[in-house]
């Protein structure tokens, strides 16, 4: 059965997309995870894959064009199926003059389309609009709605954060495109669901919208259930709650804080004057209200209700098992967890990796780092030396900065170093682009910057796209060697081992040296072995003679 396929929402502020080349055309062979074209956002120009299989049968918007999302992009089914039915809707004028001139048999069939497709449109009563679960990121498959900031009976206006969905990348702010009243919820707190499917309905207050979800299939509670929530919701929120009126700076200048922080703070009766900013530029987020603490003049309400919280976290955290008893914990899987193991059992059973091992002199770049750090407001990692080195080593062995296609094998000729972070609830890659054009100390700042937005969650997925190239560090754990998992659809990844102090020998004498393992695991398929060990010992002099990075 042939399927429909829109323009995605690549990102959160999205709204229409441009679709900068087609790399499939009509009829060819499609497979899940297949590149089918090139996006071109208001953030950047993205890959957009498949996520089914069959024969592409028809393309909606040909390459330069721009349309909204959820316009008709494409549709794939099977071989010869028969699309007309799906694209009825596009030219309204053609159904008539078959009427006129086929028999009865053709009039009889054509109402018939006419009226199932007539539902989806006529069931949605006048302001009313159904939002489904957008895609928040190019690998994103479904969603979980962490929090609604918003509930049934809400007003909404236009820019206002409805609820924080957590993708496979990174919790994100939704906003409204739309406003008017919050109708349904069709995805509680908590729960899991997959992409465009439905997650709310906005419209005018009191609007009738019975029949709309179960259009949707979202197989949620009956309407009348929300409605008796919402009201009990909302008496005991008039009471309990009263948004406050921000006060203006003592200085007299904008408070920098975020839609999210600004709702919550307002809710908690906190003065935006009172909280210390930790973002960017002092910007107050959520987890600066969330952490912030009243003073003692506060509400003593306040106090009473955080006491229960420290409580629980603290029983939580400890855990008591007594002796001698089998005792296990399920913990549930978060969004990112599962696309990391998808991603990475991919890449290992469909790159055949092999791994090259190579030991590097540390001594020179020690002394190096030490003089560099010497200046005023500088600070350079050995993690960012070897960064830098990679960069200057891939623009002279290109091929492997390469991606294998099934068709032919991709040579990128900018330098985009993905850097492996490890966050609480698994691993981030954000990129660095055109890395070989930073100086240390830029790769530095922006290596400290991602690092943290990423362990905040506060990564865009545009900042953990695009890369060519990865490096993940594991030395500053005491690991001293080990493999990684390449991160496709790159064709190699460098493991950095820790520094080690250890007696080497120099010039027929043994002396203490200090030394690093430096381990590339490479994909057999575009990279061939000595291809890998030439980059290594140009990696090796780079970081060996850090100064020669400079030629």
């Amino acid at each position: 059965m042939a399927t429909i396929i829109t323009m995605p929402r690549l990102s959160d502020t999205m709204t229409e997309g441009t679709v900068a080349t087609w790399l499939k055309k009509v009829g060819d062979k499609i497979s899940e995870g297949d590149i089918l074209a090139e996006i071109e956002t208001d953030k950047a120009t993205m890959e957009f894959e498949s996520f089914n299989e069959g024969t592409l049968l028809h393309i909606g918007i040909p390459a330069g064009e721009t349309a909204p999302v959820d316009s008709l992009l494409a549709i794939i089914g099977t071989e010869g199926e028969d699309i007309s039915a799906l694209l009825a809707g596009k030219p309204a004028d053609a159904a008539p003059a078959k009427e006129e001139t086929k028999g009865t048999e053709e009039t009889a069939t054509t109402p018939e389309v006419t009226k199932a497709a007539a539902p989806a449109t006529a069931s949605l009563p006048k302001g009313v609009v159904v939002i489904t679960m957008p895609r928040l990121s190019d690998t994103m498959t479904e969603g979980t709605v962490a929090t609604w900031l918003k509930k049934v009976g809400d007003a909404v206006a236009e820019g206002d954060i409805l609820a924080e969905i957590e993708t496979d990348k990174a919790t994100m702010e939704f906003e409204s495109f739309n406003e008017g009243t919050l109708l349904y919820v069709g995805i509680e707190e908590g729960n899991t669901a997959p992409v465009d499917s439905l997650l709310a309905i906005i419209g005018p207050a009191g609007t009738d919208i019975s029949g709309i979800a179960e259009n949707y299939k979202t197989g949620g509670a009956p309407q009348a259930a929300p409605a008796v929530a919402e009201e009990k919701e909302v008496a005991s929120t008039e009471k309990a709650l009263e948004p406050i009126v921000q006060e203006p700076s003592n200085d007299g200048q904008r408070i920098l804080a975020s839609p999210l922080a600004k709702k919550i703070a307002s809710d908690k009766g906190i003065q935006l004057t009172q909280v210390k900013g930790s973002g960017e530029n002092g910007r107050i987020v959520k987890s600066d209200i969330e952490n912030f603490t009243p003073q003692k003049s506060a509400a003593p309400a306040q106090t009473t209700a955080a006491a229960p919280a420290k409580t629980e976290t603290v029983a939580a955290a400890k855990t008591f098992v007594p002796a001698g008893e089998v005792f296990t914990e399920e913990i549930k899987n978060s969004q990112m967890r599962k696309i990391i193991a998808k991603r990475l059992a991919e890449s290992l059973f469909t790159a055949p990796h092999y791994n090259l091992v190579i030991e590097v002199t540390m001594d020179e770049a020690m002394k190096s780092r030490a003089i560099i750090n010497s200046v005023p407001d500088t600070k350079v990692s050995f993690n960012d030396m070897v960064i830098k080195a990679c960069a200057m080593a891939l623009k002279k062995h290109p091929k492997i900065n390469s991606q294998w296609r099934e068709d032919s094998i991709l040579i990128n000729h900018h330098v985009n170093i993905g850097v492996a972070v490890a966050v609480e609830d698994g691993l981030v890659v954000p990129v660095l682009r055109f890395t070989d054009a930073m100086s240390l100390s830029q790769i530095g700042g922006n290596v400290r910057d991602l690092a943290g937005r990423a362990k905040n969650k506060k990564l865009l997925p545009t900042e953990m796209e695009g890369s060519t190239f990865t490096v993940s560090n594991l030395g500053m754990f005491g690991i001293t060697e080990f493999n990684s998992i390449i991160n496709q659809p790159n064709s190699a990844i460098l493991s950095v081992g820790a520094i080690v102090e250890k007696p080497v020998v120099k010039n027929g004498q043994i002396v203490v040296g200090n030394t690093m393992m430096l381990s590339l695991a490479c994909d057999h398929r575009t990279i061939d072995g000595a291809t890998g060990a030439q980059f290594l010992q140009t990696l090796k002099q780079f970081i060996e003679n850090p100064v020669t990075m400079l030629a």
